[in-house]
């Protein structure tokens, strides 16, 4: 496993970006439209801030209601997301997503519940 990137929740993740870029040196790498979010992705040397701002309800949507902006999830690169989370179950930790499903960027994703991590939202992205 290798740190990939960190989530963001925004309300304004075009504003967001261009303050991040301005205190930090990190341009936009990549932008899209997903699952009913804007997502812009900040390039940090060996990982990004993915900036989430939601459009259409959701999870990021609830997050944002009810603990405002801030860290949504931490995620983990890997090259076996089946295997890592074949791993995980078998240490007992709870999955909210049990297969791999369409991720931002075109990758592969999981997310395991913070219930069972420590209070942090773990997302796998396999490239």
């Amino acid at each position: 496993m290798e740190f990939d990137h960190l989530g963001v929740a925004t309300a304004d993740a075009t504003g967001l970006a261009a303050l991040f870029t301005e205190l930090f040196d990190a341009p936009v790498a990549h932008e899209e439209e997903f699952d009913g979010m804007s997502v812009l992705f900040l390039e940090l040397g060996d990982g990004y801030f993915e900036l989430l701002e939601p459009h259409e309800g959701g999870a990021v949507s609830k997050y944002l209601e009810n603990d405002g902006p801030g860290i949504h999830h931490v995620a983990l690169r890997t090259d076996d997301i089946v295997g890592a989370l074949e791993t995980v179950r078998g240490a007992g930790v709870e999955c909210i997503d049990d297969e791999p499903r369409p991720g931002a960027w075109g990758h592969d994703v999981a997310f395991l519940h913070p219930k069972s991590t420590g209070g942090v939202l773990v997302e796998f992205v396999e490239h």
